[in-house]
């Protein structure tokens, strides 16, 4: 983090977040508003506003300027791949999975194309995938007036957008935010299917492996101690959910995939911090592949959970 405290030699110096400022800034309508220190040149300040991270005065208060910093977090993840997609100006592909009111598609293209790329011809399209019909009418409504042209959003199921011909047929990126249970499985089912270069997720809740868990246990008490993980019910919530992404990395990694788990804010913000990053290596490492899907298997055996096998199934054949 830099220390703004001595103000940097031919810059005006800056205010420490809370303070005001009587320098003007211009927004993007073209009016004065107050120079607040998280809000970057170019960046629209009318999708601020529609996102509520902005008040309707164009200001922030203690709760958005956190939902800020977690915005500016999760782009410091995805702008290098961003960049590497687009390198040499190469028509890139990112589709948003479970896109919801495409909070992430509109913030990733404002800071991507408007912000980091001001100025200049970027070549790249981004796609918001939504089963709601009225979000997704609303996010195209928005779109429209702000003049983001190189956005599209598609009413489809992940199945749908599978198969579909409004999109291409392999996809750079591929992006989850929240998808809640199995939302998060069918993003990642998409990514395989369409040849992703990397995937970006941040899943939600999951309650399918804890009910199975539960159902399994009387005979997972026989098999093994180490039922004992998820004998209570709380315990077996939260196993439940930490080894459903246990096995989505597994997939990913058996799938070719190089995979790294982080946290994507603090847990005094977010309970659902967990960020999965997958890329695919520019050389393959079959061994490593193969490795990986051994021990996938022998987890979902040594779990009982063998009838999952169908949902962190691998492709056939690797890219």
């Amino acid at each position: 983090m830099q220390n703004h405290s001595t103000p940097r030699a031919g810059k005006p110096s800056r205010n420490m977040p809370g303070q005001t400022s009587s320098a003007p800034q211009a927004t993007k309508a073209g009016t004065a508003a107050q120079v607040i220190e998280e809000i970057r040149p170019g960046q629209s300040i009318e999708l601020l506003k529609e996102l509520h991270i902005l008040t309707r005065e164009g200001k922030l208060n203690q709760d958005t300027r956190r939902k800020l910093k977690q915005v500016y977090h999760l782009y410091q993840f995805i702008e290098p791949l961003l960049q590497e997609v687009s390198a040499n100006d190469r028509d890139f592909t990112l589709a948003d999975h479970g896109a919801g009111k495409s909070y992430l598609g509109f913030i990733l293209y404002d800071l991507f194309f408007n912000v980091a790329h001001q100025g200049r011809k970027t070549a790249g399209h981004i796609y918001g995938i939504e089963t709601r019909a009225e979000l997704v009418e609303k996010s195209r409504t928005l779109a429209a007036r702000l003049g983001f042209a190189r956005m599209s959003f598609l009413n489809l199921s992940v199945q749908q957008a599978t198969l579909s011909a409004e999109l291409p047929q392999t996809v750079d990126i591929v992006t989850a935010l929240h998808a809640c249970d199995t939302a998060t499985d069918d993003a990642i089912a998409f990514g395989l299917a369409k040849h992703a270069r990397h995937m970006v997720l941040v899943p939600c809740c999951q309650a399918e492996v804890a009910g199975m868990l539960k159902r399994n246990k009387a005979l997972a008490m026989v098999k093994t101690p180490l039922a004992e993980l998820w004998r209570h019910p709380l315990h077996a919530r939260e196993f439940g959910s930490q080894i459903t992404n246990v096995l989505r990395c597994l997939q990913l990694e058996a799938s070719g995939y190089e995979v790294t788990v982080t946290e994507l804010v603090g847990w005094e913000h977010s309970m659902k911090n967990e960020l999965i990053l997958a890329s695919r290596p520019a050389t393959p490492k079959p061994g490593k592949t193969r490795a990986a899907q051994a021990r996938l298997q022998q987890v979902l055996e040594e779990l009982g959970l063998g009838e999952l096998s169908t949902r962190f199934a691998v492709p056939a054949e690797l890219p």
